[in-house]
């Protein structure tokens, strides 16, 4: 019998660059009904819930029919609010969690299924997702976050500088095309006791530098597997995403790609 994964969808209210942002409009909807539409009926997970920390939010789960709980509004990132509901005696059973980003309305069913393969399957601690970074620009922009990873798919490190460094000169469209040069893509699953200690360890020093979280868990020694997949649609974080998303959704055969990490 497979073990069972809970999907938590954390959705904070405020963001620095989009505010409101799970109720921000796109074509009508807010973002966060675009993304319960997307998953609900996605066989990756066996339930799915909404953590967030606004009444607000809690609102549109009810007209919406979405599961949700209200969560610890000082809570620093998505993870913690992902952590606290997984410790709720309703979601004990769950072995396995799987973090959905609220700001991805385009998110892949296979690209969910592959992080949580790499838990269930390849006893990873925790696992995550990347693409080829297929640019120069991206592989130099700061707010694309890359990642290396072993030849057996372990994660090494995460940064927002280009990584890995290419000695002889830069590397060709070709070299960007296919890993090493890899897009961190933010879909996690973790094993419960994982994403525990994750979040009962203060923040690290490699993290604060880069301000990416999930070098904690690597600093601190947690195994994270990292599946390659071919591309993946941006998510929503400017009012610029806005205009872009309602444009896919209003013209679904036009691909957009991702451009950054969520």
């Amino acid at each position: 019998m497979k073990e069972p994964v809970l999907a938590v969808i954390p959705a904070r209210l405020e963001s620095s660059r989009l505010p409101r942002k799970p109720l921000q409009p796109i074509l009508g909807r807010p973002l966060l009904q675009w993304v319960w539409e997307r998953i609900r009926g996605m066989k990756a997970f066996d339930e799915v819930v909404v953590a967030t920390d606004a009444a607000e939010v809690r609102q549109l789960c009810q007209a919406i029919g979405a599961p949700c709980v209200l969560t610890n509004p000082a809570h620093p990132s998505g993870t913690d609010r992902v952590a606290e509901v997984a410790t709720r005696d309703e979601f004990r059973s769950f072995p396995i969690i799987l973090n959905i980003q609220g700001d991805e309305p385009l998110v892949e069913e296979d690209h969910l299924a592959r992080v949580v393969a790499l838990i269930r399957e390849d006893a990873w601690d925790l696992a995550t997702c990347a693409s080829p970074l297929r640019s120069r620009e991206a592989l130099h922009d700061p707010s694309t976050v890359k990642v290396v990873r072993t030849k057996e798919g372990r994660a090494l490190y995460f940064s927002r500088a280009p990584v890995p460094h290419r000695r002889d000169g830069s590397p060709t469209p070709e070299q960007l095309d296919r890993p090493p040069y890899l897009r961190h893509l933010g879909i996690y699953a973790y094993r419960r006791e994982a994403l525990a200690a994750w979040v009962a360890l203060p923040p690290s020093p490699l993290e604060e530098l880069e301000r990416l979280e999930q070098l904690r868990a690597l600093e601190a020694g947690l195994a994270m597997g990292v599946a390659v997949v071919e591309s993946a649609a941006p998510g929503v974080d400017t009012a610029a995403d806005v205009t872009r998303m309602e444009e896919a959704f209003a013209h679904p055969g036009n691909a957009i790609t991702s451009t950054d990490e969520s």
